[in-house]
């Protein structure tokens, strides 16, 4: 795949190892006769860590034998996470530290899971934008302070901790924003 006809998103592989391009900048070259240089911001799907790569339009880097399959978190315990696909009912097991950020946005009900696979091993989830949650201890709301934004603490049914407004009571719904962590609406 050409340089040039990479998008973010895409899996491709770079020295031996699958990389997903999470960002393109695109300098376009000053002088006549330059190559316009294609910047990528990549994350490799086995080591989790950031990279960065400079290539020319006409550069090519291989596709990676990668491909995305829904799934539902069955179980967790102390070491993995365990996935049912919901296709060919496939189960999956991911590592506890690999899925750490991930974690603590996923119940049993959760929806639009997606398993990462890479040689038939499954090397990363992809969570939906936003997550519905049920809160499952907040203070109580104060009469009399809806003059300020305020926000207090919520505790969710993940364990997960996010600032939510003074008006909103233990028991309802939120959503929750997957990539900051920070409250969005009601559900």
């Amino acid at each position: 795949m050409l340089a040039k006809e990479i998008k973010p998103g895409a899996v491709v592989v770079s020295e031996g190892a699958p990389i997903m391009i999470e960002s393109i900048s695109v300098q376009s070259p000053s002088a006549r006769g330059a190559a316009t240089l294609y910047k990528f911001r990549a994350r490799n799907l086995i080591t989790r860590q950031k990279l960065d790569l400079v290539l020319k339009g006409t550069d090519a880097l291989d596709e990676a034998d990668f491909h995305k399959r829904l799934v539902k978190l069955m179980y967790k315990d102390a070491e993995a996470i365990h996935l049912l696909d919901q296709e060919d009912f496939n189960q999956f097991s991911l590592s506890v530290d690999d899925a750490q950020e991930q974690i603590p946005y996923m119940t049993e009900d959760s929806d639009g899971i997606y398993a990462l696979i890479y040689d038939g091993e499954c090397v990363g989830l992809q969570l939906p934008a936003a997550v519905a949650l049920t809160i499952t201890q907040c203070d109580p709301t104060t009469r009399g302070n809806s003059a300020t934004a305020r926000t207090k603490p919520a505790t969710l049914e993940t364990g997960l901790i996010v600032q939510v407004p003074e008006y909103i009571k233990e028991g309802e719904q939120i959503k929750v924003d997957t990539r900051t962590g920070e409250f969005l609406s009601r559900a």
